[in-house]
């Protein structure tokens, strides 16, 4: 089977890996480099870096011009795989393939359409996330799905469930090709009536908050990543929340108590405990380390 695929994130990468290994991919379409990291350089997004090691053709694109629909014409594939390309698909592609364009969307359908699923699901407290192959329509993730695989969240960090969801997206990709190959996938539509949309996250909404519940606060930690880091000010200074747990520690909202290098901030109905933080202008560390260099007088916790 020739494939195009087309993804730019980490996401992205097991899908790209395995179909390499599966099938025949004629074709790589991702963003262009772009500046990312810690050391602010131009860098490849991390499916071109794949794609290089693989030896497989590239094609940057920041969307999908006249040149990518002629390339993708040019590459005479039987389908169009997309993880995460980062732009809108224009219905042109849609139906250039024999068996269409299909994409591995990281939700359980229709639950959490739109830009950042993983992170919605654990804001939301879902028990579980997932993965959906569905066919790509022309409204935003509305297509059928024809295969579908979920994961507990538990406690894992955001980053963490992203690459589990990103193996079992692969897995599960693989497997509908195959059946949609084979002509015995199975289309389900989905319920409208249950659609809940995943927005981009921003940095206001992961800012934790003294006012609000210790729950809504650990869950902003476990939902963090680089774009949208959870942040907070104590004692006046910036510091990123690593990692936190609930705690059944009574502390007053908006104070922070340190205890046997353990920090603790009170919540609204309750604390949290900081487990890793990351301060402003400095690495990543245990909390019990920056517990060390605390005053702790009077110290109170605000919003960043």
């Amino acid at each position: 089977m020739r494939i195009v695929f087309m993804g730019t994130p980490e996401f992205a990468v097991p899908s790209l890996e395995l179909l390499a290994e599966k099938g025949d991919v004629a074709l790589v379409v991702t963003r262009p480099d772009a500046v990312r990291g810690r050391g602010r350089r131009l860098e490849p997004s991390p499916v071109k870096a794949a794609a290089g090691r693989l030896g497989l053709p590239v094609l940057e694109a920041r969307r999908v011009s006249d040149e990518v629909l002629a390339a993708v014409a040019d590459a005479a594939a039987d389908v169009v795989c997309v993880a995460a390309y980062g732009a809108i698909l224009p219905d042109a592609l849609l139906g250039m393939t024999r068996l269409g364009c299909v994409n591995v969307h990281a939700s359980l359908l229709p639950r959490w359409r739109g830009a950042a699923p993983i992170q919605r699901a654990v804001l939301a407290g879902d028990e579980r996330a997932g993965v959906s192959i569905m066919r790509i329509a022309h409204d935003l993730d509305a297509g059928a799905w024809c295969r579908q695989a979920s994961t507990e969240v538990a406690d894992k960090p955001c980053a963490e469930l992203m690459a589990e969801l990103a193996s079992l997206g692969a897995r599960e990709l693989a497997c509908a090709l195959d059946e949609m190959d084979r002509g015995v996938a199975v289309w389900h539509e989905q319920d409208e009536s249950l659609v809940t949309l995943a927005p981009k996250i921003s940095k206001e909404e992961m800012r934790l908050d003294p006012a609000d519940t210790a729950l809504a606060n650990k869950r902003r930690v476990q939902a963090s990543l680089d774009a949208a880091p959870a942040r907070l000010l104590v004692g006046g200074r910036g510091v990123r929340a690593m990692g936190a747990v609930l705690s059944p520690r009574a502390v007053a909202t908006g104070a922070v108590e340190v205890d046997r290098g353990r920090v603790f901030l009170g919540c609204a109905d309750g604390a949290v405990e900081l487990t890793v933080v990351k301060p402003d202008g400095k690495r990543e560390m245990p909390a019990s380390a920056w517990a060390q260099g605390l005053k702790v007088e009077s110290l109170a916790w605000s919003r960043a």
